[in-house]
């Protein structure tokens, strides 16, 4: 396994999922004293985004070329859309109202677009068009599992994690990783730009 390049996917990954602040939504959203629904919406929301991550990861660039779209073209568009996101994990504020409604929450906030939203979803992309060797295709497929266990473990402990980290703690965080996360955009679009022109 290619140690530089898990290390890279992982810290890319970690700031575009952001499992901390994953957990407290997840808390904020399943009833607090249903341990079993809560195994069961973390474990397939965990299970949901790792599947769509990995194929999409894999498969999503033979499906853009086929449709005439380079390489280079996706960093520069997914780098702006990385900004973006960016710029939203930095300016905007985030509700947390608890609810005591017993629903599927699997798919629809947790996996898309949550944790397998259009941000991660192109870096998925991005992270294996440039795993060009066996060993890196591996890195970030362990990189994309890592994640997504420690989403799905901070998700089974999120009451823990919001009486831990609060929603203090969970703000600066996503502040300080949405500024991590806009160099990291801009340097998508850095090497798209470099890409087309070379």
């Amino acid at each position: 396994m290619d140690l530089a390049t898990y290390l890279n996917a992982v810290t890319a990954l970690f700031v575009i999922i952001d499992p901390i602040g994953a957990a407290l939504i997840f808390h904020s959203l399943v009833p607090v004293g249903d341990n079993r629904h809560r195994f069961v919406m973390a474990a397939k929301a965990a299970l949901i985004s790792t599947l769509l991550l990995v194929i999409f990861g894999n498969y999503g660039e033979p499906l853009l070329s086929r449709l005439g779209i380079s390489i280079e073209a996706l960093r520069i568009s997914g780098g702006l859309l990385l900004f973006f996101t960016a710029f939203n994990m930095i300016t905007k504020d985030i509700e947390y109202n608890q609810t005591n409604e017993r629903k599927d929450v699997s798919v629809f906030p947790m996996s898309i677009p949550m944790l397998a939203g259009p941000g991660s979803l192109t870096l998925a992309i991005l992270l294996f068009s440039k795993a060009d060797s066996f060993e890196g295709q591996l890195s970030v497929l362990a990189a994309i599992l890592s994640i997504t266990a420690t989403t799905l473990v901070l998700m089974l402990l999120s009451k823990y994690v919001k009486l831990i980290i609060g929603r203090t703690g969970d703000e600066i965080l996503r502040r300080f990783l949405g500024v991590i996360l806009a160099a990291l955009a801009i340097q998508f679009v850095a090497d798209g730009v470099t890409g087309m022109i070379g």
